[in-house]
């Protein structure tokens, strides 16, 4: 089983993907710039972006789309509303050596379940996909810092990957047991 990637880390993308490299970061509580969805009412909103880096040698055209990201929430990994009328994807954006491109995602999901966030993404970089990679974050967990909303995963990210790890661990010895 691979373990998944904590919210703010990269994960280098393989095979004739080699160069790409994908970041889920920037999770945090955030009303949509464009007004609520009526399908969200009673749902807390959240906000975090997709980037794509290009490190390989020549342009690539990179797709993002709402069907390529699966937001699940909770510990039983119900899925989240995914608001694509707030949200900006990458749709067919050329994106050249050393370049980034970020889309950034609009989601909700009921409170009790926003201690467990699992993010899947899968790219499509010109006429191929990319394998699907995982992230998982906690916007619960403040770690004593006044203010904040969630879990800071970029000062953060060690302790929460820690916790990610044990937490499937434990949960792998059950299914063995």
């Amino acid at each position: 089983m691979r373990e998944p990637h904590v919210i703010g880390d990269w994960q280098e993308c393989a095979d004739a993907h080699a160069g790409l490299r994908v970041r889920v970061h920037g999770l945090e509580r955030v009303e949509p710039p464009h007004g609520r969805d009526d399908a969200a009412e009673g749902l807390i909103y959240f906000r975090f972006r997709v980037t794509v880096e290009n490190r390989m040698v020549n342009a690539v055209g990179i797709h993002l789309e709402d069907g390529q990201v699966d937001v699940r929430t909770g510990s039983d990994g119900e899925s989240a509303f995914l608001d694509w009328r707030n949200s900006q994807f990458i749709e067919g954006f050329d994106l050249y050596p050393l370049r980034r491109a970020t889309a950034v995602l609009y989601a909700a999901a009921p409170e009790s379940c926003l201690h467990l966030i699992d993010i899947q993404v899968q790219v499509k970089a010109d006429d191929d996909w990319a394998e699907r990679y995982l992230w998982s974050g906690d916007m619960t967990a403040t770690y004593g810092l006044p203010g904040t909303g969630g879990a800071r995963a970029d000062g953060l990210a060690e302790h929460l990957a820690g916790q990610i790890g044990v937490f499937l661990r434990e949960q792998t010895e059950r299914g063995r047991g």
